[in-house]
């Protein structure tokens, strides 16, 4: 089995070798490289092209921000996944729209990250649940301008779109929903379709 190339970019030298040593004891990744600023993180992934880099917010030089637009410009074979210390909206917004394909909290337990990496890798989008549950409050009761902006999604839709902001995989939310994975399909390409976007990301911003 091919294994999983990462690059993990964090100005902090103590939790950037911690996920190195976690990263070193799971089978199906590969850490090929790390940086400590985000000039570094984007150089590296254009010299070394992997499968998925996981950036901090916050790094000397370039933000991960900055990094992830040029990274998603140069590579965009690469996902992104954002790992930060904050859940402020407009650090999940701007990382949303710089084409990151994941946002989670540093905090976030080490079999949920690795799940993630393998997520984002496949082409899911994941997201921190409260994080991408505020943002979802806030569209929704913003007067009149998801009404008016798009067509209405159906109460299914709705719950898929929520479920997929939260990171679950069509599997995960056919079995929430007790529903087929290919019904789970057929909601999204429904939901792409009436928004007008490409993916799960673009759905959810």
């Amino acid at each position: 089995m091919k294994k999983i190339s990462v690059i993990i970019a964090d100005d902090h030298p103590v939790f950037r070798e911690g996920l190195l040593r976690v990263f070193e004891g799971v089978k199906s990744l590969r850490c090929v490289g790390t940086a400590q600023d985000g000039e570094e993180a984007v150089r590296l992934v254009q010299e070394l092209r992997p499968d998925v880099a996981i950036l901090d917010i916050n790094m000397p030089k370039m933000t991960g921000v900055d990094a992830a637009k040029l990274i998603k410009k140069d590579c965009p074979e690469t996902a992104v996944l954002m790992l930060s210390a904050y859940k402020y909206d407009h650090y999940i917004i701007s990382s949303i729209k710089a084409g990151v394909d994941g946002y989670l909290l540093k905090n976030t337990p080490h079999n949920e990250l690795i799940n993630a990496i393998h997520m984002v890798h496949a082409g899911e989008g994941v997201f921190n649940n409260e994080a991408a549950g505020k943002i979802l409050h806030k569209i929704a009761g913003s007067k009149g301008s998801v009404g008016t902006a798009y067509p209405v999604l159906g109460p299914r839709e709705l719950e898929v779109l929520d479920l997929a902001a939260k990171g679950m995989t069509n599997k995960q939310i056919s079995y929430k929903l007790n529903i087929s994975e290919n019904t789970v399909g057929a909601h999204l390409a429904n939901i792409f379709r009436k928004l007008k976007v490409e993916s799960r990301t673009e759905a959810i911003l």
